[in-house]
């Protein structure tokens, strides 16, 4: 898998606003990355999804950010 092609795919759906498919994209991309049993990829892919979750929370949220310490 080219990690960083895959990365900026989802940036692209990010930036679209199109978290839907960011997240998904994201999670295909840990399972692809656990099925070659590359644990730097897994790792990078969850902190992307933790990224895009932190955006979600931001722009969204209002209860969702109080439980995170977020204002």
């Amino acid at each position: 898998m080219d990690i960083e092609a895959e990365e900026k795919a989802i940036r692209e759906f990010i930036d679209k606003g199109n978290y839907h498919a960011a997240m998904n994209l994201s999670i295909s991309a840990v399972n692809e990355c656990r099925k070659q049993k590359n644990q730097p990829g897994i790792d990078h892919f969850i902190e992307l999804i933790a990224e895009i979750a932190d955006t979600m929370a931001e722009k969204f949220g209002s209860q969702a950010n109080a439980r995170r310490g977020k204002s």
